[in-house]
């Protein structure tokens, strides 16, 4: 089972315009709106790859009604910690040039609802002990940031397996508990390491270190450089998947859809070189996508035969 734990979530509203134009009234060509937050769309690629997830996250006002009746038309069992605040909305304004983003901060959390949250992931986990809990996005204003780093310790007493996209603070202290797999993307990496990350070589050096200070495995997306992939600490080879050539929609999630495609192939068991194809698969196949999280399985399956994998030396 996965659970796909969001504390930030979001509605994505992704509106199209002919060509932005700043201090200008700009009229939208269309307007669509779709579950948000990094862990939806880690829930939505999973869905496509057979998997059944589970979303878990808070949830106000009327853009967390539209947001669950969003992840439940895509057939994604959410379950929610209802909250004072309203889930924020993103906005991604799309046009010739590329894609704009805009992100909201997300409304406070009070103590009551971090400890009812914290009741319903101890819930699920009891219900379903040995799940792969995935802990992905940013956290909002008042929550702790060895938040995560609690809740992953919460996952292994359960013996849960622990996947942490995230940045900042709670992100490098998260690696005190020790999860069984980290994907930061390059910003990230270079953040965390106060180094620069400028090809293969320097994104191991710096994976490294993370397995060092605590990840059992990780993953560092380079974007439309590929990823490279160390399975384990015991197993020192590092392997480099080539991203293949792509017509870019947009790349907003293909890191998500990259975490989904290793939490999936880790829970079926695939050989290291299997488990970096299908990831970049995932990633890869969302940049072709109408949106973050929609990655087609048709384009998955195709492009798992374009990507090439190899281990550094």
């Amino acid at each position: 089972m996965f659970l796909c734990v969001s504390l930030n979530p979001a509605v994505d509203k992704r509106i199209t315009l002919r060509d932005l134009q700043f201090g200008r009234v700009n009229r939208a060509l269309n307007s669509i709106a779709a579950p948000g937050g990094k862990a939806a769309h880690v829930a939505m690629v999973l869905r496509t790859l057979g998997a059944e997830p589970i979303w878990v996250g808070f949830a106000g006002g009327a853009s967390g009604t539209t947001l669950l009746e969003g992840l439940c038309g895509m057939s994604i069992r959410a379950e929610a910690v209802n909250i004072g605040g309203d889930t924020r909305t993103n906005l991604e304004l799309v046009d010739d040039r590329g894609v704009t983003e805009i992100l909201e901060p997300g409304p406070d959390v009070t103590v009551s609802e971090l400890q009812r949250f914290e009741g319903k992931l101890r819930e699920l986990l009891t219900k379903l002990p040995a799940s792969t809990v995935i802990f992905s996005g940013s956290l909002p204003p008042g929550i702790p940031v060895n938040f995560y780093c609690s809740l992953v310790t919460l996952t292994h007493e359960y013996g849960g397996r622990a996947f942490v996209d995230s940045s900042g603070d709670a992100f490098r202290m998260a690696l005190q508990a020790q999860p069984e797999f980290v994907k930061p993307n390059q910003e990230e990496a270079e953040s965390w390491s106060g180094n620069t990350v400028d090809g293969t070589r320097s994104a191991a050096v710096t994976l490294n270190a993370m397995l060092n200070a605590g990840a059992c495995a990780g993953a560092l997306s380079l974007g439309a450089d590929g990823l490279i992939f160390r399975p384990s600490k015991q197993q020192h080879d590092t392997f480099f998947a080539r991203s293949t050539e792509l017509s870019v929609k947009s790349s907003v999630g293909s890191g998500d859809a990259t975490l989904a495609g290793f939490a999936f192939a880790a829970q079926q068991g695939l050989p290291p070189m299997e488990a970096a194809r299908l990831a970049a698969a995932c990633g890869a196949a969302n940049c072709l996508a109408d949106g973050p999280g929609l990655a087609r399985a048709t384009d998955i399956e195709r492009l798992k035969h374009e990507i090439r994998v190899e281990v550094l030396n």
